[in-house]
């Protein structure tokens, strides 16, 4: 494939991504925030709104807002603009599989990194599933993609590693 197609791939998925994350986020404000939990599948997902200042699961919401801005939303800014830029000038030699994990954590990124540039520092989740491991905790697409990209690189390393 051609360099141009893969740069091509990578931002017209990326771009697909933000905006489906942007999208959910949007319709949970609307309809949900400052309305009591929806549930689907006997209770299986909650949708809920809330809006989180810190990283995953909370972590650093109570930091002070300045410190939160450069370490919660800038140095991220920078890290995804340095996948980026990555990501483009290797396209040639980068394949597919990993091409596509660059993609969905590059979204997800960005994906979270405009809510907090946007909303004081503030990111929209929503879902929250009653499974044993993610029991308790409230997140967005965003976080779901950054989640399935970093796993995909995983299990391409662990496939690569295998095959040696």
């Amino acid at each position: 494939m051609k360099p141009s197609i893969r740069i091509f791939l990578f931002c017209a998925l990326s771009l697909s991504l933000i905006s489906w994350d942007r999208a959910s986020k949007d319709l949970a404000k609307e309809y949900l925030k400052g309305h009591s939990t929806r549930t689907l599948l006997h209770n299986t997902i909650r949708l809920e709104y809330v809006e989180n200042t810190g990283a995953a699961a909370s972590m650093g919401d109570r930091l002070d807002p300045r410190l939160s801005f450069w370490l919660l939303g800038i140095a991220p800014l920078a890290l995804l603009t340095g996948l980026f830029a990555y990501t483009i000038v290797h396209s040639k030699a980068i394949k597919t599989p990993k091409l596509l994990a660059f993609s969905l954590i590059f979204a997800g990124g960005m994906g979270n990194i405009l809510d907090r540039l946007l909303f004081d520092r503030h990111v929209s989740d929503f879902i929250n599933l009653d499974l044993p491991l993610l029991r308790g905790y409230i997140f967005n697409f965003a976080d779901i993609w950054i989640t399935a990209g970093v796993a995909w690189l995983a299990l391409i390393q662990y496939i690569q590693t295998a095959h040696k």
